[in-house]
């Protein structure tokens, strides 16, 4: 079973930052060439990031919560997340009212951009 790992220091964080993007009216997605290791062999390094400018601890948590599922929906998925990458998700505050179906099909359509 895959695990989800966090990043831990700013400046994995940044260095993250600086390589692919790509942004949706949902999240943004930023992925790097792993650069650390992850602490097993079949773990994905992924962050998320909600902004407190999105809203209170409760929506914050919530588009967290529906983000991270589908990860671990996608993840399941053979071939749906590069694993030999770190990745970095920032919801934004639309993502709070949308179904899961329809994050569920931005977010495969924006990992298999990012392949590319």
């Amino acid at each position: 079973m895959v695990k989800l790992e966090s990043l831990k220091k700013s400046n994995q964080f940044k260095k993250a930052l600086r390589e692919k993007k790509f942004h949706t009216d949902y999240f943004s997605l930023f992925a790097a060439k792993n650069f650390i290791k992850p602490k097993q062999k079949n773990n994905l390094l992924i962050s998320f990031v909600m902004k407190k400018k999105i809203g209170n601890a409760v929506k914050r948590n919530k588009i967290r919560r529906k983000l991270k599922s589908i990860v671990q929906i996608l993840v399941k998925k053979r071939g749906a997340i590069n694993k030999d990458y770190t990745y970095i998700v920032f919801g934004k505050p639309n993502t709070f009212a949308q179904k899961h179906n329809v994050l569920l099909q931005m977010m495969e359509k924006s990992f298999s951009k990012l392949k590319k």
